[in-house]
């Protein structure tokens, strides 16, 4: 992927305008994080807390890069036959098949043994050529000819192993195939990785990406996300629930809302005719917002001081 193919990332307003198009409101820092990963052909880690836009940040620069986005959601156990290529065993048996009926023809003109021998090993060699090659994500992305957006999703989740086979793919953007020998990318991909801290990453895996963490959002920030994403809710509700969705923030939860799930409790209210918070309409829509019934229980006897609190800001 080639800057000067790209003139919409070619500064840090640029890019934060381009992600407001597409209804993704960020911070300087982040707008910044991205120029420079675009500019210095570098990986970016982005760590938070699940909700806060991770995954959406790649996704947003694909739609403003109008380049293809390839997602690998990482998970325990990820191993290099799901991440980066595969045989296509199928297809391989199958010219087994054909190689058997054919066998006379193919020795046709050979003398002896050692000649039969050599004549099948070149048939042999064409099984595992880029013919039968099952490309992966990681594999996938460094084929595309004019580059490609690639997100590893949840690196976290994955085990130390897998981080270790990223590392040669994230230095040079290339890879080694035993049966073929080493890959390079046609066309450099950006690449986002994404983690929620449930362990610790690697030094190494760090040092070869620039960091990136994204927080919860303020509160004019996220009235500003809300404002894109539901412009039709009203502006006085608008402030209200994005200032009970921070006061939930502060609670001892499970799981604090998401910034996705501000916006759809704002747009569940917006259903609903909801002009203004109270505690009755809180308390029936407060599923929207929290996932475990045990936070949902836990909030119940804090619910009439939480209101009360937004209401009278």
């Amino acid at each position: 992927m080639h800057t000067q193919d790209f003139p919409q990332l070619d500064s840090v307003d640029v890019i934060k305008q381009g992600f407001e198009s597409f209804g993704y409101i960020c911070s300087d820092k982040i707008a910044t994080a991205v120029f420079l990963a675009f500019q210095l052909r570098k990986p970016v880690l982005v760590e938070g807390p699940p909700g806060v836009g991770k995954t959406e940040l790649a996704k947003t620069t694909a739609q403003l890069l109008d380049t293809p986005l390839i997602r690998l959601q990482c998970y325990e156990g990820l191993d290099e036959a799901k991440a980066l290529y595969e045989w296509k065993y199928g297809k391989q048996l199958l010219y087994t098949q054909v190689l058997k009926e054919k066998l006379g023809d193919l020795l046709q003109g050979t003398h002896n043994l050692a000649e039969s021998v050599e004549r099948l090993h070149q048939f042999g060699d064409i099984f595992y050529s880029e013919e039968f090659l099952e490309p992966r994500p990681l594999l996938k992305a460094m084929q595309q000819e004019k580059g490609a957006i690639l997100l590893i999703d949840e690196v976290d989740k994955s085990d130390y192993e897998f981080e270790s086979l990223l590392l040669e793919i994230l230095s040079d953007y290339q890879v080694s195939i035993p049966e073929i020998g080493t890959v390079k990318a046609k066309s450099s991909p950006m690449v986002f990785l994404t983690s929620n801290n449930t362990r610790d990453l690697s030094d190494a895996l760090k040092r070869r990406c620039l960091h990136l963490y994204i927080p919860f959002p303020t509160v004019e920030l996220e009235e500003r996300i809300v404002r894109i994403r539901v412009p039709e809710i009203d502006q006085k509700l608008r402030h209200q629930l994005v200032e009970f969705v921070h006061s939930l923030r502060q609670l001892d939860l499970k799981k604090l809302p998401a910034i996705s799930e501000t916006i759809d409790w704002a747009r569940s209210l917006l259903l609903l005719h909801a002009d203004e918070l109270d505690e009755e309409l809180v308390r029936s829509t407060l599923n929207v917002l929290l996932k475990f019934e045990d936070d949902i229980e836990s909030t119940d006897g804090e619910l009439r001081q939480l209101v009360r609190g937004v209401a009278e800001d």
